[in-house]
C-alpha cells in the first residue's frame, strides 16, 4: 500500500510518525511505503509567533529541521504537490514529479489573508508569520502610549490567540511601566468576547477587572490609516494608534487552485475525517472545513485517529476508531497566569480561573513540542 502525507506541520508530522512506528514491518518489507512531501526543509513552532511578538521567544526557537523530526522509514520530500489528480490517485509536484497513492492524507494548514479588507495589511500588526511577529514586537518597543485595538476577522488559526494577546500586552505595557498610558480595546464579530459560551464567560470578568475595554458585534469592514480609524461592517468605527490584528484565514492556495473546497477548507466527514466523496482521502488540522478550532492539539488527535485508522485500513482493511472531536487549548492570561480549555463534539469546555502553575506547564509544553511532533506525547 501506498501512503501519501501532503504537507508537514504538526498534523502531517504527527500522522507520518505514528504510521511509522505502527507499520515497522509492513515498511521494512516493502508491503507499505509512506511519503511525505513538504514545502519546507524545516519545521516551525507555530505558537512560538505569540511569544516572539512580545519578545518572550527568539526566531531561532522556533525550528527544527523536519528530517530530525521524522522516523526512519518514511521517505521526506521537500517538493509541495501543485496538482491533486483524485480520480487517478496521484499528485504532481512543483518538481513535475508524479507520485501514486492508495491512501492519501492532506494536511496542509492555512494562511492569513489581511489583505481580503482594505487598509488592514498596511495599518494593523499581525504575528502569523515570523516576518509579521518581529515587525510587531519592534513596534510595541517603540510604542509609548495611546490606545491600543485589537481586531480580529473569522475564521482564524489558534482560537484562544485573540484573548492570549490582549492580556500578554496588558502585562508587556505593564512592566514597561507605560500601562497608565495605554488603553486597550478588544473587538469581537459576533454578540460575546469568544465564540465558545464558556469561554466569554471568563474572559469578560476578566477583562473587566484589568479594565480593557470591549465591544462586541464588530466585523472588520476597513481600516483608514490616515484617519486611525477601524470600521465595522454594522457601522460602528473606533479610533486607534495602534492596531493588532487577528487576520481571517483561508486554506493554503493550492487547495483553492485545485477546486478541493471553498476557501481552501476541504469538506471533511466530522467523525471518519475523510474527504466528503473519497473514502482513500483524509483531511486533517486547519485544511478541514470542520466546525471546530484550528489548533495544534486538534491536528494533534486527529493524527492520532488517523493514524490508528489507516494502519488498521493496511492490517485489517477497515478503520477501527471516530474522532470525537477533541480539542484541548493553553490559554495565557499575562506574563505568569494561563488555564485551559478542554472540549469535544457533545462536552463544551470549562476554563478554570488561571493559575501560575498551568501558565508553567504550558512554557515545559514549548519545549517538549518537538518530543509531540515525534508522536512521542
Amino acid at each position: 500500500m501506498r501512503i501519501l502525507i501532503v504537507g508537514g506541520g504538526m498534523g502531517g508530522t504527527i500522522l507520518a510518525n505514528n504510521l511509522a512506528r505502527r507499520l515497522t514491518e509492513p515498511l521494512r518489507s516493502g508491503k507499505v511505503k509512506l511519503t511525505m512531501l513538504s514545502a519546507s526543509e524545516r519545521h516551525m513552532y507555530q505558537p512560538g509567533l505569540l511569544y516572539l511578538a512580545v519578545g518572550r521567544m527568539t526566531p531561532d526557537e522556533l525550528y527544527r529541521e523536519q528530517a530530525s523530526l521524522l522516523e526512519p522509514g518514511i521517505d521526506f520530500h521537500v517538493d509541495p504537490v501543485e496538482e491533486f489528480r483524485l480520480d487517478k490517485n496521484e499528485v504532481k509536484t512543483r518538481s513535475g514529479k508524479i507520485i501514486g497513492y492508495d491512501v492519501m492524507a492532506i494536511a496542509t494548514g492555512s494562511r492569513p489573508t489581511p489583505e481580503e479588507i482594505p487598509g488592514l495589511a498596511e495599518n494593523a500588526e499581525q504575528f502569523y508569520t515570523e516576518e509579521s511577529a518581529v515587525k510587531m514586537f519592534k513596534r510595541l518597543r517603540e510604542f509609548q502610549g495611546g490606545k491600543v485595538v485589537i481586531a480580529m476577522g473569522v475564521p482564524h488559526k489558534c482560537p484562544m490567540a485573540p484573548l492570549e494577546i490582549v492580556f500578554m500586552l496588558y502585562d508587556y505595557f505593564k512592566d514597561r511601566g507605560i500601562l497608565d498610558k495605554v488603553k486597550l480595546h478588544y473587538t469581537y464579530p459576533i454578540g460575546r468576547v469568544h465564540t465558545l459560551e464558556n469561554v466569554a464567560k471568563w474572559a469578560a470578568p476578566e477583562m473587566d477587572r484589568l479594565g480593557i475595554t470591549y465591544e462586541t458585534l464588530f466585523n472588520l469592514k476597513e481600516v483608514d490609516g490616515g484617519k486611525k480609524i477601524v470600521r465595522s461592517e454594522e457601522g460602528s468605527e473606533t479610533d486607534f494608534d495602534l492596531l493588532i490584528s487577528i487576520p481571517a484565514h483561508r486554506g493554503m492556495e493550492v487547495i483553492e487552485k485545485n477546486g478541493l473546497g471553498q476557501r481552501g477548507w476541504i469538506p471533511t466527514h466530522r467523525h471518519r475525517l475523510n474527504m466528503e466523496g473519497r473514502d482513500n482521502v483524509f483531511v486533517l488540522g486547519d485544511t478541514t472545513n470542520l466546525p471546530i478550532s484550528k489548533a495544534g492539539s486538534t491536528a494533534h488527535f486527529e493524527a492520532e485517529t488517523l493514524g490508528e485508522n489507516i494502519a488498521a485500513m493496511v492490517r485489517l482493511g477497515a478503520p477501527v476508531r471516530d474522532y470525537d472531536g477533541k480539542v484541548f487549548c493553553f490559554i495565557e492570561a499575562g506574563k505568569d497566569r494561563a488555564t485551559y480549555a478542554m472540549f469535544d463534539y457533545q462536552n463544551p469546555p470549562q476554563p478554570r480561573p488561571p493559575t501560575r502553575a498551568v501558565h508553567w506547564f504550558k512554557l515545559a509544553y514549548n519545549k517538549l513540542y518537538w518530543a509531540s511532533a515525534r508522536g512521542l506525547l
